[in-house]
């Protein structure tokens, strides 16, 4: 049997850069940590298609669940099935948790997107979620209510991934408010050691949206380009947050290409990986090596910023206010995908709650 190493194991060993699972599936973490991987996420798409696929073995814990509790709705139900999955996911990557003594092996489970303007409803549901198991990361997006959100939860000691996040404005105002929450404890004789703040930046999303406004507006660009926003915005990020010492780390989400993961190794960054990228990388002879810090193109830069407008919002740190983050095209188009995936989620738990009885 061979003994060579795989691509992402070779990184995680050889380069400042971790990789998670992006899935809560216990046989994709499984090769996950096999490859490395000292991390997991969840979201309300991915919660829906782990339980699309693995059904069988959750279709009794869901009836019994809705049969021990008798006035739970349906959304009841279902956070009670997404709070499992992330238990279980968290009871694999424990000893990696333990391994690294609290600083990784952490999973992250998202708060209800729909709270994504109410700053109070996520505030609560991140403290509960944070108590699940001892290491959990709460994700929430970077919305003009989810800033404060970041904050409120870090002083309280939650460890935040800052997701929903695609432009360089956003992810710094996430960064800073997680600061002035470690401050707080800080100042309070609060213990901030074994704290790991994430913030993401949803690279290929970024990318996806530029590709829609292309078409809408008639712009003609080398169509390569369009595949190196979101990976432009990310290596910015990564200097900024060097230069003002923020804690929290970077994370790269929502892959479309190899360049999402080859352009951005090193520098500290987390990789959160697909199941089907993680094959895709491992089958790959792509050499790996430190590129963070590596610029791109100028040529590539420069036409992206002098084409798009949204381009020129993801890109310079005032590009966007607070106010404008909800509205902000692939934000828009993300919330809506995720609050749709919850909402698929509630027909699967409807349809065991209330079987068709025309079926």
């Amino acid at each position: 049997m061979s003994t060579k190493k795989t691509p992402l194991k070779l990184m995680v060993e050889t380069t400042d850069t971790d990789y998670w699972n992006d899935s809560c599936s216990l046989e994709e973490l499984a090769y996950a940590i096999e490859n490395g991987a000292v991390g997991a996420t969840t979201n309300p798409v991915i919660v829906y298609s782990v339980l699309k696929k693995e059904l069988p073995l959750w279709k009794d814990r869901i009836i019994e669940i809705a049969a021990d509790n008798p006035t739970f709705s349906e959304d009841e139900v279902a956070w009670q099935v997404i709070e499992e999955m992330a238990i279980k996911g968290s009871e694999l990557l424990l000893p990696v948790f333990k391994r690294e003594n609290g600083m990784k092996g952490r999973i992250s489970i998202q708060t209800n997107a729909k709270f994504y303007r109410n700053t109070e409803a996520m505030v609560e549901q991140a403290v509960k979620f944070s108590k699940l198991a001892p290491n959990m990361q709460i994700k929430m997006p970077v919305t003009k209510a989810g800033i404060d959100a970041f904050e409120e939860a870090t002083y309280r000691g939650v460890n935040i991934n800052a997701t929903v996040c695609f432009t360089l404005p956003q992810v710094l105002a996430a960064g800073e408010a997680v600061e002035r929450g470690l401050k707080r404890r800080e100042a309070e004789g609060l213990d901030v050691s074994k704290m790991t703040p994430i913030c993401t930046i949803m690279v290929g999303r970024l990318d996806d949206w530029l590709k829609v406004v292309a078409d809408k507006e008639n712009i003609i660009i080398n169509p390569a380009y369009l595949d190196l926003a979101g990976v432009a915005v990310m290596k910015k990020a990564v200097k900024i947050f060097r230069e003002r010492g923020l804690r929290s780390k970077l994370l790269v989400a929502a892959y479309r290409s190899q360049l999402h993961w080859s352009e951005l190794i090193g520098g500290g960054i987390v990789h959160t990986i697909p199941y089907k990228w993680q094959k895709r990388y491992n089958a790959s002879t792509v050499e790996v090596k430190d590129t963070t810090d590596e610029p791109l193109d100028s040529q590539v830069v420069n036409d992206l910023y002098e084409k798009f407008e949204d381009f020129r919002k993801a890109y310079d740190a005032d590009g966007l206010s607070p106010s404008e983050f909800d509205l902000y095209g692939a934000t828009a188009r993300t919330l809506r995908g995720f609050i749709g995936g919850y909402d698929q989620l509630l027909l699967i738990i409807r349809e065991l709650m209330i079987p068709n009885p025309d079926a």
